[in-house]
């Protein structure tokens, strides 16, 4: 009897899944488990095929016809966007299926190996005072020197493992079947040499009818002993900590969206997404896009909750401070679905790749379990080491590895088969629901050019420093009617920036005053060339703060960085709410309101946040920011002021 699997393929079914699950056990073939629904699981098998490109991805055969693919990638696939890693080698492994069956949940639960899998020599390979420091460095030599606004640190905890190593990774698959609760993929990967197994709660991106969907989750609510409560998980909801770092890791996957989507990314949510012993809040991001899958994952390597932002220099962070390669923890399991119905110029394929995270590793008899915490300004060393140690439990008992929480199993099972979600509780929802009040209509509402695009007719250099907020910058200039190119800070001419009517000068990581910094002084150039000669320009954060430095007005560090800091402020007359991404800031004595051609806009301190002058208009905040709720009519005012030389109310 054929069936059709969750991912629109066709895929045969098996009443008794014993003989197959047996078969998979016994004869050493690569296969994968996948449960993506409450009442299947699927069995992919095939062929393995390593190959060093997503382009690579084999998603046709020799004959030109498609091609269902299992694709796991490792997270050393960055250096395809130019981007540091430790790199280990690890293969991008594709799985070409040739079998897809999709068998009864509660009948494979009872056809895979329940018996206890022993561990020995188990603890994290960095000690909690070892990881505490790391966490110390990063918030002090990093996001207090202006590199990025949160960064995602790893530690593994790691484990031998006594028996058979694929008959562990069935008995977990099965634990987590049992046990496990709200996750996206319930899977196991099992490839020669290699297991993975997991539950994770996140899908990076998916891909389908043309639909690209992300979906960011961040802030991490562990379940005290007895399970979560409204009032329990009311007060982690009012966490400033948590609630900005969502915002953080919207902002980045915006970034992502609107470099693949032709309407950017519009936001629904947040949500809750509730796990067995883990809470998560969650936003959505959907655009359309015409991109080759393989395009569309290459473009949004990789999810910045386990990275951190902005993604490059977060990569180059992760470099400095992990002590070993990834591996695929934090890389994604990706399967590549032919498309029954194809108009002219689509994909041929929908994408599904959630975040390999929540997974356990076993390789040459040995457990890994990969676990980071989100360091950002607010970030308290030991609160982090807590929190590797709750991600890191939670997987472990999800799997059966440690005692699970048996007060939190006893109340699961006193309670009713389908229990009420705490976000329908009318204060868990009326406090999710009062985020969105402080952010960016733009974003929340469908992004079609502008009904008054004010700028229709003139063209727009958008340059890039590191930063792809410059994506979403680009993308809020087109609504306003400009015709925008982007293009990297190392490979802009003069001739470029001479052919556009109006320059935008994008924000980057790093220190303005850092000469040594090839980047840094490009910018400097791009900047000091287009004021001097008198053109349009527009200077976005670090851009903005080498435009005062180009008009004698002194650089210096923040006493505490503004990442990911909503402020209202005066921007030339008008109360704006921004959101702040930076480290240093230009400054001018209290009540300074010009210096030399510059009108200056700036706090009681002499904090600058805004200038303009003849021809040029600079503002320390991102207005292409979900937090900036002003940021398109503010961006608009100073676009008009470049272009027109005033600006517009």
């Amino acid at each position: 009897m054929a069936l059709r699997s969750a991912s629109g393929s066709a895929a045969s079914h098996s009443p008794d899944p014993a003989p197959l699950l047996e078969a998979l056990r016994t004869q050493d073939r690569p296969f994968a488990l996948l449960a993506r629904d409450a009442g299947t699981v699927e069995v992919l098998t095939g062929e393995i095929v390593d190959v060093d490109l997503l382009a690579e991805i084999p998603l046709q055969d020799a004959a030109g016809s498609s091609r269902e693919v299992l694709a796991l990638v490792p997270f050393r696939q960055v250096r395809e966007r130019g981007f540091a890693c430790h790199d280990d080698g690890a293969p991008l492994r594709c799985l070409v299926i040739d079998e897809h069956t999709v068998l009864p949940r509660v009948a494979v639960v009872a056809a895979l190996p329940a018996a206890t899998v022993s561990l020995h020599d188990a603890g994290f390979d960095i000690s909690d005072e070892d990881y505490a420091d790391i966490v110390r460095t990063v918030i002090a030599d990093e996001i207090g020197r202006g590199e990025g606004a949160n960064f995602v640190i790893r530690r593994d905890f790691t484990a031998g493992v006594e028996g058979d190593p694929l008959t562990a990774g069935l008995t977990w698959f099965r634990a987590l079947l049992e046990h496990e609760r709200g996750a996206y993929w319930t899977f196991l990967v099992a490839t020669p040499g290699h297991i993975a197994v997991g539950a994770s709660p996140e899908a990076h991106v998916v891909a389908r009818d043309g639909v690209v969907t992300m979906n960011p989750i961040s802030g991490t609510f562990r379940h005290p002993d007895g399970g979560a409560t409204v009032q329990t998980l009311s007060t982690f909801l009012g966490s400033t900590k948590e609630t900005e770092e969502l915002f953080m890791v919207v902002d980045e996957e915006l970034k992502m969206m609107s470099a693949v989507c032709s309407d950017g990314g519009r936001i629904t949510g947040p949500h809750l997404k509730e796990m067995s012993r883990l809470t998560h809040t969650e936003y959505v991001l959907r655009g359309r896009s015409r991109l080759d899958p393989r395009d569309i994952l290459r473009e949004t390597m990789f999810a910045p909750t386990v990275t951190g932002s902005p993604m490059q220099n977060a990569c180059t962070v992760i470099t400095r401070h992990e002590r070993a390669p990834r591996g695929y923890y934090s890389g994604v399991v990706a399967l590549f679905t032919p498309r029954e119905t194809l108009a002219a110029d689509d994909p041929t394929h929908d994408l599904d790749a959630p975040i390999l995270i929540r997974t356990a590793y076993l390789e040459d008899g040995r457990l890994r379990v990969p676990v980071g915490a989100t360091l950002v300004r607010h970030s308290d060393p030991y609160g982090e080491v807590s929190e590797t140690h709750g991600k890191a439990a939670g997987v472990l008992g999800a799997i059966g590895a440690v005692e699970r929480d048996r007060r939190a199993e006893a109340a699961d099972s006193d309670a009713p088969a389908e229990p009420l979600p705490l976000a329908d509780d009318p204060a868990i929802a009326a406090l999710l629901a009062s985020r969105n009040a402080r952010l960016a209509p733009f974003w929340l509402n469908p992004q079609g050019p502008g009904d008054d695009a004010p700028f229709t007719g003139r063209t727009a250099l958008v340059v890039d420093a590191e930063d792809r907020f410059t994506a979403m910058l680009a993308h809020q200039l087109r609504h306003l009617g400009l015709e925008v190119r982007i293009a990297a800070w190392d490979g802009v001419t003069d001739a470029d920036t001479m052919a556009v009517d109006l320059v935008v000068a994008g924000p980057g990581p790093g220190d303005p005053r850092d000469a040594s910094s090839a980047r840094i002084r490009r910018m400097h150039e791009v900047v000091a060339r287009r004021r001097t000669r008198g053109m349009p320009l527009l200077a976005v954060c670090l851009s903005h703060q080498i435009l005062a430095e180009g008009l004698g007005i002194p650089l210096e560090p923040l006493p505490q960085p503004y990442q990911g800091l909503q402020k209202t402020v005066d921007i030339f007359g008008q109360d704006a709410s921004i959101g702040f991404y930076n480290t240093f800031t230009a400054r001018v004595a209290p009540g300074t309101t010009q210096v030399g051609e510059a009108e200056v806009a700036a706090d009681a301190a002499g904090a600058v946040y805004a200038l303009r002058g003849p021809a040029f208009a600079s503002v320390q905040g991102h207005l292409e920011s979900i937090l900036s709720r002003d940021g398109l009519h503010t961006l608009e005012r100073l676009c008009a002021h470049a272009l027109n030389g005033r600006g517009r109310s």
